[in-house]
Formats: structure tokens, C-alpha cells, sequence
């Protein structure tokens, strides 16, 4: 009779593993096809990254290719990285399938804008340094070159240096996101949020600094933004029921 309670207490815990495999199961297949399908399409994908890079060199160069096996194994890095992007929604579904089942109805209200919006604007982040940044970057790169110095990427490098700044805007573009996260968490609130506007503009540019090239170009395109989502988020903050309200009876 004593060990009954344990077992009940243990079953739900070994549903909930069961559970979290499943999902986790699923997660891992989605990315499995998205990349396998797209290893043919893996060197057009690159060539497309490329894009920004090429349209600023002069007419004749080329990127290169350093390591030996740069040129298969960087478009299938590429490949991967541009699965998990697309099957980021299908991955986002899946979490909030395993943690919905435990949350208040007013938390799932309040749950799915957000995770709708922080996938949106990480795709938004993307885009932004893609069409806008990219180009901005390669082509005062380019401008301030020596005389006489041939630019010559690797396509290695490239890829790498490309990622972390889709990873940057990715991530600073969900400003708005987290600013809403803490009001609704109680731990600002948008007075609070307003009057911080000063450290906000310093902490944004020093952000910026971190995590782009050393240009200005880039930093500005990194930190304006930055300020501008931050009152996006403010506004989204006060449009917001009260905390009391939120609360379960």
C-alpha cells in the first residue's frame, strides 16, 4: 500500500518523457526530410546566399574555396541550417503542443500571439539583413579596400559570417517580444519601460557593436532598429489587460 503512491506519482512524470520523445521524435524527422530534400538544391541555396556579396564585387572575381572540402560540405552546412529555419514553426508547434496541456486558459490566450509574433519577426530580422544589411555591408567593404588589393572571399567564411548576423537581427528583432514577456511576468512596467528609454538607446548601440562587423554601417542598421521595436514593444506592453485581470480565480 505504501509504494502505491509512488507509482502514481511516477506514471504521470513517465508520460509526460514519453511525451517530450514524441515531439522531440518528430522535430528531428521534419528537419531530416527538409534537409534531405534540399541537398539538391544545395549549391542553388549558396548561390543565392551569395547573392549580396557577388552583386558588390568587381566584374571578374570570384569567391574561393581554401579548405578542400569546402566546396561540398559548406552548401550542405548551409542546407541544414536553412531546414531548421523553414521547420522552425512546425518545431515552435511542437513545443507548444507538450507545454499547452499545463497552462491557464489566460496564459494560452496571451501564449500564442507571442510565439506567432517571435516567429515573424525572427524571419523579419532575417530578411531585413538579407535585402538591406548584406548589401549595405559588402558595398562599403568594398568602397574602403586598398588600391590594388583583390577581395576574395571564402565561401566558408562567408557562410559563417553571414549566419551570425541572420542570428543577430533574428534575435534582436524579438525585442517587442521580450518587452511584452516582462510586463506580463510583472517585473516592469511600460512607465518603467519609458523612462529606461536612455540606457535602452546605450545598451542597443553597444549590442550592436557586439554582435555585428566592425563598420558603422551595420551597427547603425542593428541598433536603430532596435530602438524603434523597443517602442513597438512599449505600446504592445500597454495594450495589455492588468495584471490583476490575468489572474486565475
Amino acid at each position: 500500500m505504501s509504494s502505491a503512491p509512488g507509482v502514481d506519482g511516477e506514471l504521470p512524470f513517465l508520460a509526460h518523457l514519453i511525451e517530450l520523445r514524441e515531439r522531440l521524435l518528430k522535430a528531428v524527422v521534419a528537419i531530416g526530410v527538409l534537409f534531405l530534400a534540399g541537398i539538391p538544391f544545395a549549391n542553388r541555396i549558396y548561390a543565392l546566399l551569395a547573392q549580396p556579396l557577388l552583386a558588390k564585387m568587381p566584374a571578374g572575381t570570384k569567391m574561393i574555396a581554401i579548405e578542400v572540402a569546402s566546396p561540398f560540405l559548406t552548401p550542405l552546412k548551409l542546407n541544414f541550417f536553412a531546414a531548421l529555419i523553414v521547420a522552425m514553426p512546425y518545431l515552435l508547434y511542437q513545443a507548444w503542443s507538450f507545454v499547452a496541456p499545463g497552462l491557464y486558459k489566460h496564459e494560452k490566450r496571451l501564449a500564442v500571439p507571442l510565439l506567432v509574433s517571435a516567429v515573424a519577426l525572427f524571419y523579419t530580422g532575417c530578411a531585413f539583413a538579407y535585402f538591406l544589411v548584406l548589401p549595405a555591408v559588402f558595398g562599403f567593404l568594398q568602397a574602403v579596400a586598398p588600391t590594388g588589393v583583390a577581395v576574395m572571399t571564402d565561401i566558408s567564411q562567408y557562410l559563417d559570417f553571414v549566419l551570425v548576423l541572420f542570428l543577430a537581427f533574428g534575435l534582436c528583432f524579438e525585442v517587442p517580444v521580450a518587452v511584452v514577456i516582462l510586463v506580463l511576468l510583472g517585473w516592469v512596467t511600460p512607465a518603467q519601460l519609458r523612462e529606461s528609454r536612455p540606457y535602452v538607446v546605450v545598451g542597443a548601440f553597444v549590442i550592436a557593436a557586439v554582435l555585428t562587423p566592425p563598420d558603422v554601417v551595420s551597427q547603425l542598421m542593428l541598433a536603430i532598429p532596435m530602438c524603434f521595436l523597443y517602442e513597438i514593444g512599449i505600446l504592445a506592453a500597454r495594450w495589455l489587460p492588468a495584471r490583476e485581470d490575468r489572474a486565475e480565480p
